[in-house]
């Protein structure tokens, strides 16, 4: 069941009550929430949406992986909603009101009309509660866009949810007459049409504080129990094989898009899939699945080829310049693969060729001529990124000739205005040229049995927004795709007739995952096409969300029109965008932090993943904020996390000669502080299984911050004073040691090199520093140092970010004086 939260004084969450009426599905509560929030909380299987605008794309079914849509819906919500808020005069508002109905005009002839409804729900949102009449200048699209909302019948159900409080707000203009009249309010029927929840935050710390007698007899057994012994799947050093059947173990393939080998990655780029495929990977090695994780470097396509131009190289010799980049940006990044490869590989061009074969074969290739655009002057048909022109939808003058950057439309390069060849600048004429198409109607009805099978499953972790795409392709229906390019740099066609050409990137870079692996063992098949003796191979793919189209419905077709046995994706975990403080990243303007030069902020590189994965674009676009990046390292890893995991092992190491004291006598706080303890760490391995990473350091956190209370309210420096107490202070330093050590094991995912440094302060035997037992055990702590253990020698972990550093780091990387 999907529900919302909305909070009834709060006009914010107008816009997803619409939606949610308007659905006829959707179970509506009331809470109170902070003033300063969106108002509403989209409760869905996969988690929760706390932001209106991404409540009413999910519920509307907005097409997110267009350019033009994503950049309105941001536009609106950083400038527009903004300066409405702040606005105290109809003069205040009129520019913006003028912006807006321009982009309105300009950008609605873009959308279908599932987006468009969406997009107006939203900007109704904004303005219902005024009146435009007073305006100086002509609004009358908006008026119009008003006055249909205002009679839809859900607009009026919802307008009816919000109480009187909701509508408090006047704004005098200069003259003092009240110009941004309120719409007449609607009275609140008597007897609150919403149902009545306790609020959320409320919850929250009720489930925090009340901890049952069957949780604390769990958690005094377990601690005081035998450290348990748990079989784990030790796979061979030299190769890894799909675990059998027999062996009891989960089979766990991960993999990462592809990055694009040109491209140096940014940290969006980087939090998006490599590094939360990596975390996720080191997540379930820890918890003892059999792991293979494989990412490696898309190379063929024109972009190389333009590169290799521009640089004055052969492709291959640009290629293997940026493969290596690449790897010393992840190196640096602790983000390790078991196998990082690349595409420009014989292997590579061997599976791609046998899954077109098997296509052809089988009826899903078809024939067709097509224009193109022909530079006569440099003799050759040009391939979609080697030319440019005016977009012949916003006619922006620097389109490529597969994509307009400004308005986000996919175009054909026969489209361009005034089209130009980027090598020579001159002007090319249409030639027809003869290409493959891959007939994805035909194969339409089993991607969406399969979509349908994956997306409904009980254990289904596709993100909402994946699974969203997912379904607006499918709602629109497949359309046939070309898959060639008259190209030199490339994957050659297996056919006489079109030996000239190379398959189009996005046919052969989803085979790189294959044949990476069949770079990386011979044994390859078994996890692509396993056989009946084996376990089920769980495939997980790890992208930001404009590659879900070609992960979520064209590979799985490609491998479907085989009629061959393929593994196929179980779970697509594509995230939002990361911004860099409220922009764009843009290399060529050097705003922003890309790998090749984030060691140059003297920040280790285990920090940056810490926080990467706090501001994780998990439910929504996120920025990355350099007062928030020292905040964030200030408070949360230094004075909480690093605070509490010091404190214990200092006082251990002072006052017991670095020996882990009895912890026979354990009173209800301690057994308390356990269950709370379990009941985070279930938690956590629940929001870890389900790839909610963000949410998975959160709770680590959280139990440091429980530890660090527990602290506080024990005081053990003073219970030793006493020689009648000094037992207890024993228990109390040793139940918090127990508590660093699990917090190692929590934060290796994330923080492998500071993970190290915690086993190597508590002395922590390597066959305890799994999560394996505690999983088998419940999601219960067991006693990882018992009485008599000796730790090792403690000291600080994390240090302070300085003002003075936030200072040179934002002008470090702010495109001006970079």
């Amino acid at each position: 069941m999907v529900r919302l939260f909305a909070d009834p004084k709060n006009r914010n969450c107008l816009a997803a009550l619409v939606v949610a009426h308007k659905s006829k599905e959707i179970e509506i509560l009331k809470y109170g929430a902070d003033k300063s929030s969106g108002g509403a909380l989209l409760e869905t299987e996969s988690g929760l949406i706390s932001s209106v605008n991404s409540i009413v794309s999910f519920l509307q079914g907005v097409d997110l992986t267009s350019q033009s849509v994503v950049d309105f819906l941001r536009w609106e919500s950083s400038t527009l909603n903004p300066v409405l808020k702040q606005a105290s005069t109809i003069e205040d508002i009129t520019d913006i009101l003028v912006e807006l109905q321009n982009k309105l005009q300009a950008l609605e002839k873009l959308f279908s009309e599932s987006d468009k409804f969406a997009i107006h729900v939203i900007v109704w949102a904004d303005l219902s509660h005024l009146s435009l009449s007073g305006a100086s200048k002509n609004l009358e699209h908006l008026q119009k866009i008003i006055q249909t909302l205002s009679a839809d019948e859900d607009c009026i159900r919802a307008l009816k949810d919000l109480s009187g409080k909701a509508f408090t707000k006047e704004f005098p203009t200069a003259t003092g007459k009240d110009s941004l009249q309120k719409q007449p309010q609607s009275k609140v029927p008597n007897g609150d049409t919403l149902s009545q929840v306790s609020e959320i935050d409320d919850e929250l710390k009720r489930l925090q504080i009340d901890v049952s007698l069957d949780q604390m007899l769990k958690a005094q057994w377990t601690f005081c129990s035998p450290y348990p012994v748990v079989k784990t799947f030790h796979p061979m050093t030299d190769k890894k094989v799909p675990a059998k059947k027999e062996e009891g173990v989960r089979n766990i393939l991960i993999t990462s898009a592809l990055p694009y080998v040109n491209n140096v990655p940014h940290l969006g780029n980087l939090i998006g899939s490599l590094l939360s495929a990596n975390v996720f990977s080191l997540y379930c090695k820890s918890a003892g699945y059999n792991v293979l994780l494989i990412c490696g470097t898309d190379e063929y396509g024109t972009a190389t080829e333009t590169k290799a131009m521009t640089e004055g190289l052969t492709p291959q010799q640009i290629t293997d310049k940026y493969h290596v980049i690449h790897r010393q940006i992840y190196d640096w990044f602790d983000i390790h693969f078991d196998h990082f490869g690349r595409t420009s590989t014989p292997l590579h061009t061997e599976i791609t060729q046998e899954v077109f074969k098997e296509l052809y074969d089988n009826g899903y290739i078809s024939e067709a001529s097509v224009d193109q655009l022909y530079c006569e002057h440099c003799e050759r048909f040009l391939a979609d990124r080697f030319v440019e022109g005016n977009c012949p939808y916003c006619k922006a003058d620097d389109a490529r000739g597969d994509q307009c950057d400004a308005c986000g439309k996919l175009i054909n390069t026969v489209e361009l205005i005034k089209p130009r060849c980027i090598v020579c600048r001159k002007s090319p004429v249409i030639r027809t040229s003869d290409h493959l198409f891959l007939n994805l109607p035909q194969l339409e009805e089993k991607v969406r049995t399969f979509f349908k099978k994956s997306t409904e499953s009980k254990d289904c972790k596709w993100t909402q927004i994946a699974q969203s795409i997912g379904r607006t392709w499918l709602r629109d229906g497949f359309k046939k795709r070309c898959i060639t390019r008259d190209l030199k740099w490339g994957v050659p066609v297996p056919l006489t007739n079109f030996k000239d050409k190379v398959f189009y990137v996005w046919f052969d870079a989803p085979m790189g995952y294959m044949s990476i692996t069949a770079n990386f063992t011979k044994d390859w098949r078994q996890w692509w096409q396993p056989s009946e003796d084996l376990a089920p191979v769980e495939y997980f793919q790890f992208m930001a969300k404009d590659n879900v189209p070609f992960h979520a419905c064209i590979f799985p077709a490609c491998l479907l029109g085989t009629n061959k046995k393929f593994t196929l994706v179980k779970h697509i975990i594509a995230t939002d965008y990361l911004n860099y403080e409220g922009k764009k990243f843009s290399k060529s303007k050097g705003v922003g932090v890309f790998g090749n030069n984030a060691k140059d902020s003297g920040i280790e590189s285990n920090i940056w993943r810490f926080y990467l994965c706090y501001i994780r674009p998990e439910t929504q676009d996120s920025t990355f904020s350099w007062e928030d990046f020292a905040l964030k390292n200030n408070t949360e890893l230094l004075n909480n996390l690093g605070n509490f995991i010091n404190r214990p092992l200092m006082f251990v190491t002072k006052f017991f000669k670095s020996i882990v004291p009895s912890m026979k006598h354990l009173q209800p706080d301690d057994v308390t502080l356990l269950a709370r303890v379990n009941g985070i760490l279930a938690e956590y391995i629940d929001h870890m299984e389900s790839c909610r990473l963000r949410e998975g350091i959160r709770s680590v956190l959280s139990i440091s911050r429980l530890g660090n209370g527990y602290l506080q309210a024990q005081k053990p420096w003073v219970l030793y004073k006493s020689p009648d107490t000094i037992e207890r202070a024993g228990v109390v330093s040793g139940v918090s040691c127990n508590i660093a050590a699990l917090l190692g094991i929590l934060l290796r995912p994330f923080m492998p090199v500071f993970s190290d440094e915690i086993f190597s302060q508590c002395q922590l035997p390597p066959e305890r520093q799994t999560l394996a037992p505690i999983i088998a055990n419940g999601g219960n702590l067991p006693c990882l140092l018992p009485e008599g253990h000796v730790i090792g020698q403690p000291k600080p972990l994390f240090k302070k970010i300085e003002t003075a550093d936030v200072q040179r780091l934002q002008k470090m990387y702010d495109g001006e004086s970079s």
